[in-house]
């Protein structure tokens, strides 16, 4: 793993993730593939299914007869992990609830707000190069509490045209109404206008790869989305008290999952860069998905040698990674130095795949920088709030003048002339 000064990091720029420098062929495609599926429906996305998933779909939809064969298919240590992570994602979303509120005034003005759940969620579960029924839980258990009344997963088949068995099992633990054997950028065009088969919803959440988050953008403002995700990233900044050993796994955690997953350690001390650096070569020899991960960190990993603490934390912020882990002496001491991070580790005993399974906090994450200006899913990304007015006949008198000379400033006397007519009437 190769070891750089903070300057080097900065003038590489490695950290340009930009969805919008991936190309104007991906543009194309995707783009040819949503307008396919809008007039196609069903026969596009069973076509795109089987060119890009090699799977021949005959319907769309999982039977329950699937489901059922699928719970025979899980042993019970998997089901048992999967109730407890699933308790501890509720116990943490709960506390993200929003009620309605409203304020009387004695003069008859009745202000307030009224949350209301998004009816029609549709989440995406990746395939690919993993399962994740940890995915199912982070993006669902949110949607269940905030009341959404319908949810539709779409996951891509694997070839024999089954879905994994682990992620249909968490689906029905958590109650989810439909899946739909489908991914990619024909899964999100699906989804955002409906097929024969597949019902429109109204917001898509979850994570993808490179075709899915640009699909996820095409679409956008006919459907909302939770954000556009890129590959997966861990920063942590670690201290002489680090154990290298920790720090080199939990790099090499989140290399393995994509061979453009990125993975940052910054520290002071270069003793402890060199440890870091060897215990990942160990490491990474133990690994099943090695091939993954040696890309990984080959091509999106580095230590960084930082000059002071200062500017180490000044670093983790520019990069506003996906999970941040503090690996120093006291550590909750350091957090309010912590301006730009999706999720925050504290300690040598909280790594980053706690957070993955089972602490309770959502494992989807703000990537690509935009942890600067957006939060981890939760229960607020399933809401809407509406805002409530209502006065009086005798506070709108009140007021009247106000409004008036405000319109007129703008000069719209439409607007004046809606309180005029109403002052005139009742005087």
């Amino acid at each position: 793993m190769k070891i750089i000064s903070a300057n080097q990091f900065m003038m590489h720029n490695r950290h340009n993730l930009d969805l919008t420098q991936q190309g104007v062929a991906l543009d194309d495609t995707v783009k040819s593939i949503i307008d396919k599926v809008r007039k196609e429906g069903d026969n596009a996305v069973k076509e795109f299914t089987e060119l890009f998933d090699d799977a021949v779909i005959d319907k769309l939809t999982v039977s329950d007869s699937e489901m059922e064969k699928a719970k025979n298919m899980v042993g019970d240590q998997f089901v048992e992990s999967l109730q407890l992570a699933a308790k501890n994602i509720e116990a943490f979303h709960r506390n993200q609830q929003e009620t309605s509120w409203f304020t009387d005034n004695p003069n008859g003005i009745t202000l307030g707000q009224k949350v209301t759940p998004i009816e029609k969620v549709g989440i995406y579960i990746p395939g690919g190069k993993a399962n994740y029924p940890s995915s199912v839980l982070m993006n669902a258990i949110p949607a269940k509490i905030a009341g959404v009344s319908s949810i539709s997963i779409a996951t891509p088949p694997r070839p024999n045209g089954s879905i994994n068995p682990y992620v249909l099992v968490a689906a029905s633990l958590i109650g989810v109404n439909r899946i739909y054997k489908m991914g990619g950028a024909q899964a999100i065009a699906a989804l955002s206008y409906g097929t024969e088969t597949v019902e429109k919803v109204y917001k898509i959440v979850g994570p993808g790869n490179t075709y899915v988050a640009r699909a996820k953008k095409w679409v956008y403002g006919d459907v909302a989305i939770d954000m556009i995700a890129g590959p997966s990233e861990i920063c942590i900044i670690a201290d002489e008290s680090a154990n290298p050993s920790y720090v080199a796994a939990d790099l090499l955690s989140q290399a393995e999952h994509d061979e453009e997953a990125s993975a940052i350690c910054i520290t002071t001390s270069s003793t402890l860069a060199n440890e870091i650096a060897a215990e990942v070569t160990k490491q990474l020899s133990e690994l099943e998905r090695r091939e993954i991960a040696q890309k990984s960190i080959q091509n999106k990993g580095c230590i960084i040698l930082a000059n002071s603490e200062k500017q180490a934390f000044d670093l983790a912020n520019q990069i506003a990674p996906e999970h941040l882990q503090l690996m120093v002496s006291n550590p909750s001491a350091k957090l309010s130095l912590i301006k730009n991070a999706g999720a925050i580790f504290l300690g040598p005993f909280s790594p980053e795949p706690l957070g993955d399974y089972l602490a309770g906090p959502n494992h989807t994450l703000p990537t690509s920088g935009t942890a600067k200006f957006s939060s981890p899913l939760g229960v607020y990304d399933f809401i809407k709030r509406s805002s409530i007015i209502s006065y009086s006949k005798q506070a709108l008198l009140e007021v009247a003048d106000t409004i008036d000379c405000l319109a007129r400033t703008e000069g719209l006397k439409g607007h004046a002339m809606s309180i005029q007519i109403r002052r005139d009437s009742v005087l």
